[in-house]
């Protein structure tokens, strides 16, 4: 049987901004998911400073590892069928909404299990309060990555936090969506 993962605290996080100074740092980390590695090594820098979107570092504090990260951007949601259905029956008429979308949001493999994502989600759940409270922002939204490894599978792991399918997938990933003001 595996040992039991300690959970990782808010207080034990170091939350910053990607920039130049972090490039070195992002060479070792490590993730079962290639595509999100590439992505921070090769792209995030460089959208951030496109503003195409905002990647925030996770470092533990203990050991000054880099354990994860989580990329934000604005969208919005096209609302169709119940969605739709819903926001007419509330008078709002619009045929799509704003949103914050989780663009990448990964945990180092040597902190799997440990509660940084749970943090993370929390983190962008906090931060779209926080700007909703200057513009306009009702959802937050993101593709959920399938896998047939139920440990690696996100779409359950979003559901945990209240995020809905957005609209039915068989293949590819889901798009999922948190109403940041449910009933």
């Amino acid at each position: 049987m595996g040992m039991v993962k300690e959970k990782v605290l808010i207080t034990d996080i170091d939350v910053q901004r990607l920039d130049i100074s972090h490039k070195s740092i992002l060479l070792n980390f490590k993730s079962y998911e290639q595509e999100l590695v590439d992505f921070l090594i090769e792209d995030a820098l460089d959208n951030q400073n496109k503003k195409i979107s905002a990647t925030y570092l996770w470092f533990y504090k203990p050991t000054k590892e880099l354990v994860g990260y989580v990329s934000v951007l604005t969208d919005a949601i096209n609302l169709q069928g119940e969605l739709k259905e819903y926001f007419r029956q509330k008078h709002i008429l619009y045929k799509s909404l704003p949103s914050l979308k989780i663009g990448r949001l990964c945990v180092s493999d040597d902190y799997l299990g440990r509660g940084i994502g749970t943090l993370m989600i929390k983190f962008v759940i906090i931060l779209a309060e926080k700007i909703g409270n200057d513009v306009g922002l009702r959802f937050i939204a993101v593709d959920a990555k399938r896998n047939q490894d139920p440990k690696r599978d996100s779409v359950h792991f979003y559901k945990r936090f209240e995020f809905e399918s957005l609209k039915q997938r068989e293949k590819g990933p889901l798009p999922m969506f948190k109403d940041l003001i449910k009933k």
